[in-house]
C-alpha cells in the first residue's frame, strides 16, 4: 500500500467522520451516535454542550492529523507503518481530554450548570 493511500484510509477517514459529526450532530441522547460518556448523557443540556465541543475539537485535530500525515507521506522515504495511527490516536485523545475538561469546568457531577 502506498503511503498516500494509507494516510487517506486512516487520517483521511477520521477527518471525513469529523466533518460528518460536525455537520450532523446528534439531536437526542442515544447509545449509537455522538460523544457518549456517563457525564455527557446525564441530561440534554450536557449532551448538546459535550457534542458541540467534541465535534469542534475533533474537526480541528483530525484536520491537523490529516495534514500532518500527508506531509509525513510526502517527505519521507521510509515505509509508514504505525506513524499515521499514532496521529489518529492523538487526535482522538486530545479531543476527548479537552471535552472532559470543558464538561468539568461547566457542569457539576450531578449535571447542573455551574455558575461563573
Amino acid at each position: 500500500m502506498t503511503p498516500i493511500i494509507y494516510i487517506l484510509t486512516t487520517n483521511g477517514l477520521l477527518f471525513l467522520l469529523s466533518i460528518i459529526f460536525f455537520k450532523f450532530p446528534p439531536k437526542k441522547i442515544n447509545k449509537i451516535y455522538g460523544y457518549r460518556t456517563y457525564k455527557s448523557m446525564l441530561n440534554q443540556q450536557i449532551w448538546d454542550f459535550a457534542n458541540a465541543i467534541f465535534n469542534k475539537n475533533l474537526l480541528l485535530y483530525a484536520g491537523i492529523s490529516f495534514l500532518g500525515g500527508l506531509l509525513l507521506a510526502s517527505f519521507t522515504n521510509a515505509e509508514l507503518t504505525w506513524q499515521p495511527m499514532v496521529l489518529v490516536l492523538l487526535s482522538l485523545g486530545v479531543s476527548i481530554i479537552k471535552t472532559e475538561k470543558e464538561l468539568k469546568e461547566n457542569f457539576t457531577e450531578e449535571g447542573k450548570k455551574k455558575k461563573k
